[in-house]
C-alpha cells in the first residue's frame, strides 16, 4: 500500500511508524486511521521486523481527532450519527488493540504535542520515551466526548485511579517534567536524539526470544485484572510452547556448551 499521511521505514529490522501529516499536527482523520491500520498490520505480520517505534512528523506527535472531520460529522442526518460513530470507533478500537497486541516491542517516540487520541496511542505501547518537548492532554473533555482510545483503560495503570481521574476529568496539560514524575514517560531523550535513542533502546529486544516475548506480552496485558490463580494457569500453557520452541533449545545448547 503506498501511504500519503504513514511514513513507513524499516532500518535493520526496527521499523519507524511516522504519523505523517504535520500541517494538522499529525490529527487523526479518516485516512490515516485506514493507513496506520494498514501499517501496523504490516509491521506485526513482518519477521523480520523485531521491534516497533511510533511517531509523529514535524512538531506534534498527535493532535487527537481532526476537528475538521468532528465539523463535517456534524452535518450527517441525525438518523446515521450514531450507527457511523460506532463503525468509526470500531476502527478505532481495532487501531489500539494492534498497538496493544504487537507481538515484538513498540515503543512511542513523543516528539511534542500528544492530545486525546494521540495521549491514548502513545499509552497504548509498551513504552514511552519522550523530550521535554512532549506535552500530553487527554483533551476529550474539553470536546464534551469521553475518551475512546483506551485511555480509561490504560491511564490508571500508569498512574493509579485518582490521578488518571483527575487528568480526564480536566482535561488539563501535563508538561514533560510531570509526566516523567507520575509515570507517563518512562525515559527522557535529548530532542535531536529522539529517534536514535528510541533505536538503541529498541535494539535491546534484538535477541530477544519471540515466542517467550509474545506469551509474557499477553499475559502481563492481562494481569492486573486477573486472578493469581488465572495466571498461573495461562503461564502453565504459555510454558509448554516455550518449552517446545526452537529457541528455548537453541539458549539451552549455548549454555551448555559455553
Amino acid at each position: 500500500m503506498n501511504y500519503e499521511c504513514i511514513d513507513l521505514r524499516v532500518d535493520d529490522g526496527v521499523a519507524f511508524l511516522f504519523l505523517n501529516r504535520p500541517s494538522k499536527h499529525n490529527a487523526l482523520n479518516d485516512q490515516i486511521r485506514h493507513e496506520l491500520l494498514n501499517a501496523l498490520e504490516s509491521v506485526s505480520n513482518d519477521e523480520s521486523i523485531y521491534a516497533v517505534i511510533l511517531s509523529g512528523n514535524g512538531a506534534s506527535f498527535c493532535a487527537g481527532g481532526d476537528i475538521e472531520a468532528m465539523a463535517k460529522r456534524l452535518e450527517i442526518p441525525a438518523g446515521e450519527i450514531a450507527i457511523k460513530g460506532w463503525k468509526r470507533h470500531q476502527e478505532i478500537q481495532r487501531m489500539i488493540t494492534l498497538i496493544h497486541n504487537m507481538p515484538k516491542p513498540i515503543i512511542a517516540a513523543v516528539n511534542g504535542s500528544a492530545f486525546g487520541l494521540g495521549a491514548d496511542l502513545a499509552l497504548a505501547c509498551d513504552f514511552i520515551i519522550a523530550s521535554e518537548n512532549a506535552l500530553f492532554c487527554w483533551s476529550y473533555i474539553d470536546r464534551a466526548v469521553i475518551p475512546d482510545g483506551g485511555g480509561m483503560y490504560f491511564l490508571p495503570r500508569r498512574v493509579g485511579m485518582s490521578l488518571a481521574k483527575d487528568l480526564i476529568f480536566s482535561g488539563r496539560r501535563v508538561k514533560f517534567e510531570e509526566a516523567m514524575t507520575i509515570g507517563i514517560v518512562d525515559r527522557y531523550s535529548d530532542p535531536g536524539g529522539l529517534l536514535e535513542n528510541a533505536k538503541q533502546w529498541a535494539n535491546t529486544f534484538k535477541d530477544t526470544a519471540k515466542p517467550a516475548f509474545m506469551l509474557s506480552k499477553r499475559i502481563i496485558n492481562k494481569s492486573i485484572e486477573s486472578s493469581l490463580e488465572d495466571i498461573f494457569s495461562q503461564s502453565n500453557m504459555a510454558l509448554g510452547m516455550c518449552f517446545s520452541s526452537v529457541e528455548h533449545r537453541t539458549s539451552v545448547e549455548n549454555f551448555l556448551n559455553r
